[in-house]
């Protein structure tokens, strides 16, 4: 067995061990009585945002100072960049204009890709400064796409390396994730997310918010429906399971995993260590106000949110949150 199918079946493996130890968690950790058990919060940056380009457009890849227009911004060395459903993506300290709207950036393993919707609502990618745009796959009429996810297979993976996205697809009558590969004009295809013929199969439909980490092709995802967090595994012996309950999740390359929840009316943002056993952290205990949108490190030590007047990190084993940028979207790690 190889080195890397060793790790990704051991993260897999505690994953699943997330089912068994459900009775870790913070007794902070309730729901309100009759509420959205997912921690259902305030819409994503795709909703928020203008869906158009700046009258007159620019050309990608040119960037402004920091500083431009007064907005606070000190995602350099962060290695987080805020997506805002415009032009602008905001990473290393600067404003960089991708030529294009750009909704639910993700970047690819290497961090030499980036992936979003663009104002068409179509699935593209491009160079990190917006340039060698493709587009992938065009969303059909009343389709809405969001939310992509690399999924990256290696070489020594039993079905060969490739390189595909995964989103969310909602059709008005339900919620799929779809798998593409990664190449111009791709046919997207679903998902499957479990073994039909098990006893209590996983839920096919109200699926969205997927995220990948690292080269493994392990997969976090949120269903809508019963309010879970599953993960996703082609190639492990276990398919998919439970991970928690929540919404929003994010996954680092060693298995651990953020995600939100609601509590006494807020949403919160919480950490699940990768080992056996480990507790869930309540990292915003005193919210008055929704977190939402979790982004986690490629080596699980710091977690970026989005907070109701811009974006917030903090260290995945608890801390004081630092605001980095006024500037409210979609935060995403790029190795």
């Amino acid at each position: 067995m190889s080195e890397r199918t060793r790790l990704r079946r051991s993260a897999a493996a505690l994953l699943v061990a997330a089912v068994t130890t459900g009775s870790a968690l913070l007794l902070t950790a309730c729901d309100p009585e009759g509420g959205d058990t997912g921690g259902t919060a305030a819409p994503s940056s795709t909703a928020n945002s203008p869906s158009s380009d700046a009258p007159g457009g620019s050309t990608a890849g040119s960037s402004a100072p920091a500083a431009a227009g007064g907005k606070l911004n000190k995602t350099a060395g962060t290695k987080v960049t805020v997506s805002t459903g415009t032009n602008t993506v905001l990473m290393d300290g600067k404003a960089v204009d991708f030529g294009t709207v750009v909704r639910d950036l993700a970047w690819s393993p290497d961090g030499k890709h980036a992936a979003f919707i663009d104002g068409s609502g179509n699935l593209e990618t491009s160079d990190p400064d917006g340039s060698h745009k493709t587009v992938i796959a065009k969303a059909p009429s009343g389709e809405t796409w969001s939310h992509p996810t690399w999924q990256v297979y290696g070489p020594d993976e039993p079905h060969g390396a490739g390189t595909f996205l995964l989103f969310t697809a909602d059709d008005k009558k339900a919620l799929k994730l779809l798998s593409v590969e990664a190449k111009a004009n791709a046919k997207p295809a679903p998902l499957s997310v479990g073994d039909s013929e098990a006893e209590k199969p996983l839920p096919e439909t109200g699926n969205q918010w997927p995220n990948s980490a690292g080269k493994f092709g392990m997969t976090v995802y949120a269903n809508k429906t019963d309010g879970q967090v599953y993960f996703h595994d082609v190639v492990s012996r276990t398919n998919g399971g439970v991970v928690t309950k929540g919404s929003q999740p994010a996954l680092a390359d060693d298995g651990e995993v953020v995600f939100v929840r609601s509590v006494n009316g807020h949403a919160h943002i919480f950490a699940k260590a990768q080992e056996q056993g480990s507790k869930e952290i309540d990292l915003t205990p005193d919210a008055t106000v929704d977190y939402t949108e979790p982004a986690i490190s490629h080596d699980g030590k710091s977690v970026a949110f989005r907070g109701p007047d811009g974006i917030y990190t903090m260290p995945t084993k608890g801390g004081k949150p630092d605001k980095i940028t006024d500037t409210v979207g979609l935060p995403a790690y790029r190795s």
